[in-house]
Parts: structure tokens; sequence; C-alpha cells
């Protein structure tokens, strides 16, 4: 029994080692057919600026051949006029030289002079043209992932993090410039110098040649490892800049919680914990560098001590000349100094494709709420709303609604109250919908909105939320918020029927003032009030309104009362809200309770009968009519 239960644990060890084994050779093939794939998506971005690539390799091809012609030129300079040799590698050169040393040299220090003006010309041109198009392919990046952020449903939002997604859109496309700009081409421009190199040498001396070339199998060795190492470091690297995105974006954003709650001890080790993980994943790229540079200086150093003993004895016995001795000591330090540079571009690749890798993650992923092939056009009036027996959960089967059947007339104002998570503000979210539902369905003008265009169908609904968003800009331009139809005169007749024409008049700009971000130096009642102004001044045909007079006090709640008359006059309009004195005038209240509508009908109805809507009623006004006691 033993036996048998040892050599069956055995059997299942391999059978799971094979397994293993199989599971990452599949995952290295799909990593590189990945990064195939990858590569070839980031070559569209540069198709466009083809041209412009096409005559950086031109300067890139220059370079490298002048990059052969110094250490020619000093073996001429040393063979004819310093230590005479037999032997010409450019007979045409050597013909127009003079026989005089002085002027020889003279002439040969002046070529070499050219060489090097001319070389650092192309270098910055094909410097020039690739970080111009590098800039011009993260311009289109950065524009393709703009346009699918906007794209995507809020579904995407609620699983991302904003700080994750931030980083996608700047440090991730940084990356893939570094590539464009610095990496491929000059990948490219090595791999030439090391070719020329070659094919001068060999036709020097093959002997020494091969001698040099002696210690290359270490050096592709240390290089395969570095590669490994550092490919690894780098992807903990992206993950951890994204971490620290994050973490930052949402602190930054809630300082103030954080301080009013004495929490900056806490997030500050918390911060210290993500911190770290950047620092360990960078530390061991650094590893990685520490011993490659060291490992190819040693290899290096080994074959120009050979080449030196060697040589030596060729040059002693004058079967080889000093100037191909010295001219081989300058074509290993050119040859050695390529392969670094290779390295360190590799890593430069490594990073980008890392980064090319998330980006491409993001423009694959599709929407959920899209139009259909053929939209509908939107129904001309009248615009019924109607909720057919609508389910909806956002995660699973959690349902936040189940089965809520109602209608809004043309022109009628609904209100939706409920305890809070009864699904009041889901109502709203699905019929412009940013969410689709799981069951039944949503009509306006008896069109499922699902047949509809979701810009055509919002452009038709003004929603004012419960947290009023600012942009950076004026207020007036808040209000108009890039529509151009709508002109200065439409703008001051919306600030003025919400009561804050006044406010906007006191300002020194006016209508220019400038709001800076999130709307710091504007009280919320203030922006809540450009909130109902920008609704109005879009003139939309139905009105949303989520809790949009929560956060204001009591005197700015009446003058946004006033206003919310004119407002929904001759609007469909949904009023969501906790404060039961904002609803009292509606033409019909919804009343929810745990994602089921429960009651429905107008305020005296419905306290009528003492259900739900009268037990909220009595917990908002049942300390207005007790006499306050004081304790003894």
């Amino acid at each position: 029994m033993f036996h048998c239960s040892r050599g069956v644990n055995a059997q299942t060890n391999w059978r799971m080692a094979r397994q293993l084994h199989w599971t990452k050779v599949e995952r290295e093939k799909q990593i590189t057919g990945g990064g195939r794939k990858t590569t070839r998506r980031l070559a569209r971005y540069a198709l466009p600026y083809g041209w412009f690539i096409a005559l950086a390799v031109v300067f890139l091809l220059g370079t490298s051949v002048l990059q052969v012609l110094g250490p020619l030129l000093s073996k001429i300079a040393i063979d004819r006029y310093l230590a005479p040799a037999p032997g010409s590698v450019m007979p045409w050169l050597e013909a127009r030289l003079p026989a005089d040393p002085a002027k020889g040299l003279l002439q040969i220090c002046l070529i070499y002079a050219a060489a090097l003006l001319i070389g650092l010309l192309l270098d910055f041109g094909q410097q020039y043209l690739m970080q111009w198009v590098g800039q011009r392919a993260m311009f289109d990046v950065r524009r393709d992932a703009m346009s699918r952020l906007q794209q995507l449903d809020l579904t995407y939002y609620d699983r991302n993090p904003v700080g994750r997604l931030v980083t996608r859109v700047t440090s991730d496309v940084d990356a893939l410039n570094e590539m464009f700009a610095t990496g491929i081409v000059t990948m490219l421009g090595d791999m030439l110098v090391l070719a020329f190199i070659l094919v001068t040498m060999l036709s020097l001396s093959p002997k020494l040649t091969l001698l040099l070339l002696a210690v290359a199998p270490l050096v592709v060795l240390a290089t395969k490892m570095f590669r490994r190492a550092v490919q690894a470091a780098n992807r903990r690297v992206r993950t951890a800049v994204a971490r620290i995105n994050s973490f930052l974006q949402e602190h930054i954003a809630g300082m103030g919680v954080l301080q009013l709650f004495n929490r900056e001890l806490d997030e500050r080790n918390a911060f210290e914990e993500v911190n770290r993980e950047h620092m360990e994943a960078y530390k061991e790229s650094i590893h990685a560098y520490g011993w490659f540079y060291p490992v190819v200086e040693f290899c290096s150093v080994m074959a120009f001590a050979g080449l030196l003993a060697w040589g030596g004895y060729q040059v002693r016995d004058n079967s080889l000349s000093l100037g191909v001795m010295v001219a081989f000591f300058q074509y290993g330090m050119r040859i050695f100094r390529p392969i670094q540079d290779l390295s360190e571009k590799y890593n430069i690749l490594q990073t980008a494709a890392t980064a090319a890798e998330r980006i491409f993650e993001l423009l694959d992923t599709e929407p959920r709420i899209t139009a259909p092939a053929t939209p509908r056009p939107f129904p001309e009036a009248p615009h019924r709303v109607e909720f057919d027996c609508v389910w909806f959960a956002y995660k699973d089967e959690d349902w936040v609604l189940k089965d809520v059947t109602f209608t809004i007339e043309p022109g009628e104002t609904v209100a939706a109250v409920g305890h809070t998570g009864a699904g009041k503000t889901t109502l709203a979210s699905l019929l412009l919908r940013f969410y689709d539902v799981q069951r039944g369905s949503i009509r306006v003008g008896g069109v499922d909105i699902r047949e509809l265009d979701p810009k055509d169908l919002r452009r038709h609904f003004g929603v004012v939320l419960q947290d009023p968003h600012l942009f950076t800009g004026t207020i007036g331009g808040n209000i108009r918020l890039g529509t151009e139809r709508i002109g200065d005169d439409a703008v001051e007749n919306a600030a003025d029927q919400v009561n804050l024409l006044g406010f906007i008049n006191s300002l020194p700009k006016g209508f220019g003032h400038e709001v800076k971000e999130r709307g710091a130096g504007l009280s919320t009642g203030q922006k809540q009030l450009i909130s109902f102004a920008r609704a109005l001044a879009h003139n939309p045909r139905f009105l949303i309104l989520d809790e949009a007079t929560s956060s204001v006090d009591t005197e700015t709640e009446m003058m946004v009362r006033e206003a919310l008359g004119r407002l929904v006059e001759g609007r469909t309009s949904l009023i969501i809200a906790h404060r039961l004195s904002t609803i009292q005038q509606a033409d019909r209240i919804l009343v929810l309770h745990k994602g089921e509508l429960r009651e429905q009908g107008n305020h005296q109805e419905l306290l009528a009968l003492k259900g739900i809507y009268w037990k909220l009623y009595q917990l908002q006004y049942q300390d207005q009519d007790q006499p306050t006691v004081r304790p003894v």
C-alpha cells in the first residue's frame, strides 16, 4: 500500500511538473506572439511618417560609414608617414595624398575633421527626425487613448482606478516615445556600425578579427541573462508606477478628509509600502545593470590584452603593420560600445513593450454601451418615458432594481424617493443608458433606448447631480460647456432664471471669472446653481435632478426651488430627492424600497396611505411640531 501510494504520488508529481512546464512554454509562446503583435501595431503609428524615418535611416547610414573611416585614416597616417609599411586599404585616397609627411598628415587631419563635422550634422538630423516622429506618434497614441476613454461606459471606470488610467495616457506613452526616439533606429545604427566594422576588420586581418571576437560567446550569454532579468524588472516597475499614481490620485483628492481624521501618519506608512514595491522592482533592474556592464568591460579588456600580446609579436616580426594594430584597437573600442548600447536600448524596448501592452489593452477594450448598427432617430413629441419590468444589478444577480414598472407622461414631473440604496439614482443612470438593463426595457416615445444612439439620447436630457462637477476655465464656459449654439444672451438668461446673475455680476470679470480645479473658491451652493444654469442653457426636452438641492443651504434652496418651477415647465422631469420639501409639488411621487416600486401617487395621496412615504415624512418632520426639551 505504501509503495503503491508512493508510486502514485510520484506519478502525480511528474504530471504536475510536466503540466507546469508546458504551461510555461505556452505562456512564453503567448508573450512572444503578443510581442510580435504589439510591434506590428506600434509600426502602424509610425507608418504615416515613413518618409521621415527613411531619411533618418539614410542619415544613420552615413553616420555608420563615418564611424569606420576614422581608424582607417589612422592606419593610413601611421603606415604611410609615421612607420612606413606595405599594403593599402584605400588606394584611391592614398594615391591623392602627397609624399611629404607634413602635408600628408595635415590633409588626413583635415579629412578626419571634415568626417567628424559631417557625422555631427548627420547625427543631429537623425536625432531630430526621430524625436519629431516619436512626438507625432505619441500624439496619435494619446489621442486614440483619450478617445477610447471617452467611449467606455461607466462600468469600466467602476473597475479601474483613475490613477491607473492616468498612467496609461502619461508615463506609459512617454515610454513609447523613448522607443521611437532613441530605441529602434539607434539599435539599427549600432548594428550597422558593427557590421561595417566587422567587414573592415576582416579585410585588414582575419586572424586579429577572430582573436578580438573570441570573447563574443561570453558577451552573448551575459546579454541573454541581462535581457531576462531586465524584462521581469521592467514589468514590476510599470505595475508599481501605476499603483503609486492610483494612490496619489485618491489621497490628494481626499486630502481634506485625511487631515480631518488625522490619518497622515497611517497613510504615509501605507504609501511607504507602495513606494517600497517600486524601489524593490527598480533594485532588480539596477542589480542587472550592475553586473552586466562590468562583465562586458572585462570581456573587452581580455580581448584587448590578447590583441596586444599576439598583435605585438606580429608587429615585431614585421608580419603585421603598426597601423593595422592601432586601427584594431580603435575598432575594438567601437565594437564593445555598440554592444553595451544595444543592451541599454533593449531595456528601453522592454519598457516600451510593457507600456504598449497596457495601452493596447485599453485601446482593445470595447465599450458595452454602443449605438446599434442602424440607430433609430429620436422620436418626435410626445415623449412618454416608460420603465417596463426593469431588473438591474451592477454585479451578477445582486439586484438593485426588481421588476420596476412606471410611466412618465409628456410634461409630467415625477419624483423618486426612498431610503439610501433603494435604487433612485440607478433610475437616472439607466434612463441615460450609462448602464443597460438585464431584464425588461426602457422606452422613450415608444422606442427602446437600446435602439437609439446613446449620444442622440443624452443630447435631449439636462442633468443636475448632487455633487456638481466644474471644469477648469470660466463660469461662462462651464455653463456653455463647449456647445457653440449657446450664445452669451442664452448663458446670461439661464443664470438669471436660477437666481445666479446677481452673484456673477458682482465678480470683477463676470462670466469670465476663472474657475479653478473642482470649482475651488466657489461655495457648494454656487457650484450647484451653475449646474442648474448649465442644464437650463442647453434647453433640454427632459430634465433629471439627482439630489440637486441636498448640498445647499436653506436660503439657496429657496432660490433653487423658485427656479425649479421655471426649469421644469413644459419639460418631462424626473426628480430624485431625500428632502421631501422639494418634491411635494410633483405630479407624481415614486416610492422605492429595496429596489422595488412600493408606492406611487401625489403627496397627499401617499400621506393618506400611511405607508413608506408617510414614515419618511414623519422622520423628516416629526421634530418640527414637538416642543424642545432641554436636558436638566
